[in-house]
């Protein structure tokens, strides 16, 4: 079985937009993503305040790389790293009962606490990276690949980001305004 290529498209596409925006949000606010690291207690503190830097940039380096067919495969293999690798982090540190913790994924100055949905959300996102390593179908693309792939990520785009609000939001306010433990 081969993946079809506007699939692949989409999926790769997809994945470097967020990679790319999450990047360029970190390096936007480096000192904050330094103090978001650090504060999640997986690395030694100095290893942390030193790898925060690098983080963003090999974020945007994964996006880059994976638009680039001879760098996919590994791309797509970092990326699937990373993202398990923040989906360890987080579950080490819910497992800590250590829910405050910002999540480091807001936008810039919404601190937002980690929550068991962001695990699955990475994994969701690095099972589907991991599709794209699989053979992709040889035929041609035309116009009409071209609108499925672009509507798609447009449509990606808008469910992913309301998804995030609905969960990273909207649901832990109303528990807080129903006067459940978020």
């Amino acid at each position: 079985m081969k993946l079809d290529p506007a699939f692949g498209y989409l999926i790769v596409a997809g994945a470097a937009l967020l990679l790319a925006a999450a990047g360029g949000h970190k390096l936007r606010n480096l000192s904050l993503f330094t103090e978001v690291i650090a504060a999640y207690g997986v690395l030694p503190e100095a290893w942390a305040r030193r790898s925060a830097a690098f983080i963003p940039c090999i974020e945007i380096a994964i996006a880059a790389s994976l638009l680039w067919a001879p760098s996919r495969p590994w791309a797509a293999a970092a990326a699937m790293g990373l993202l398990l690798g923040y989906a360890a982090a987080l579950g080490v540190n819910l497992v800590r009962g250590r829910r405050e913790l910002d999540c480091g994924c807001g936008t810039s100055g919404n601190r937002r606490p980690i929550a068991a949905w962001m695990v699955w959300r990475n994994l969701f996102i690095a099972l589907a990276l991991g599709i794209t390593v699989l053979p992709w179908n040889a035929r041609p693309l035309g116009a009409a690949d071209l609108l499925t792939v672009m509507g798609g990520l447009a449509v990606g785009a808008v469910l992913y980001a309301a998804i995030d609000q609905l969960l990273g939001e909207v649901a832990p306010q109303a528990r807080r305004l129903r006067g459940s433990p978020a």
